[in-house]
């Protein structure tokens, strides 16, 4: 268990958590030593690129492609793009460039408690709780990039996934200019091909009509994997329940938690915590890009 309510959990992986790996990515000591030894000569041979090769960081890497070391690299190579394409967003990008949105916007938020199949809940308020002027859509792009190089370092989020609950309430048209296509392509290419993390479930919701509007913009750019793992409630929060267990979610989202009363503010002293992480993660992706 953690320390402390707003901190990653980096303990070895429980009995139930290696039975539930064992079914649902075929994670045994067996197959998790090949394919960790398999990746490793695979990475050396791909001079092109620059990564640690480090057993728990090969993990990261290896649990999300059920442990086929091929398919491991290839999304390496996918990250290493990423990190080319959009370099002057994120090369140099540390937690303390993006403290005060973190600390005095209600933009991000993650559950202190994991839901009912142990897995992260990232909440993203994108409707009036978000001002683009405050926050611009570069920052929120970065903001959850942030986040997920902290998530990739706990071996049971690693293993479960996580969920994503999209709060569109009160969204107005300045949201909605804030969605550019630019945007909308970053996110999606980034979700769908450059995060090493399973992304089990997309939740939509207390959308209003004007999200009609956000959607045409980011439909293009969802594959079939995504699409099926997208779910629209708007205010049906009984619906939403289908998926979440109420014992796990917080009354803002019609749970039996207590409303939630805390934020990015609370979670940044844990995502500064790691700094040494996000330094080393600036330095991976294509060799001598220099």
């Amino acid at each position: 268990m953690s320390l402390a309510p707003f901190d990653i959990e980096i303990d070895p992986q429980s009995p139930e958590l290696w039975e539930f790996a064992r079914k649902d990515i075929r994670e045994t000591p067996e197959v998790r030593e090949q394919a960790i030894k398999e990746l490793r000569n695979l990475l050396h041979d791909a001079t092109d690129l620059h990564y640690r090769d480090d057993d728990d960081f090969l993990l990261i890497f290896l649990r999300p492609c059920h442990f086929y070391a091929e398919s491991a690299l290839t999304m390496m190579r996918r990250i290493a793009e990423f990190k080319k394409n959009y370099a002057p967003l994120i090369s140099t990008l540390m937690p303390e460039d993006e403290k005060v949105a973190f600390t005095e916007h209600k933009v991000v938020n993650v559950l202190k408690n994991r839901d009912h199949a142990g897995r992260r809940v990232l909440i993203a308020n994108v409707g009036q709780m978000w001002d683009p002027k405050a926050v611009s859509s570069e920052q929120l792009f970065r903001l959850f990039y942030l986040i997920h190089l902290i998530a990739q370092l706990e071996p049971e989020t690693q293993v479960r996934g996580v969920v994503v609950i999209m709060d569109f309430d009160g969204l107005s048209l300045k949201q909605v200019k804030a969605f550019s296509p630019a945007f909308s392509k970053r996110l999606l290419t980034f979700l769908q091909d450059a995060m090493p993390i399973r992304l089990k479930e997309v939740h939509i919701v207390k959308q209003p009509f004007i999200f009609n509007m956000v959607w045409s913009l980011f439909k293009p750019f969802i594959r079939e994997k995504l699409r099926s793992r997208l779910h629209f409630h708007g205010s049906d929060m009984k619906k939403f329940h289908q998926f979440m267990h109420p014992d796990y979610l917080p009354l803002n989202y019609g749970g039996n938690l207590p409303e939630l009363d805390y934020s990015g503010k609370e979670w940044y002293p844990c995502i500064s915590k790691y700094e040494d992480h996000f330094r080393k993660w600036l330095s991976y992706g294509y060799a001598n890009t220099n």
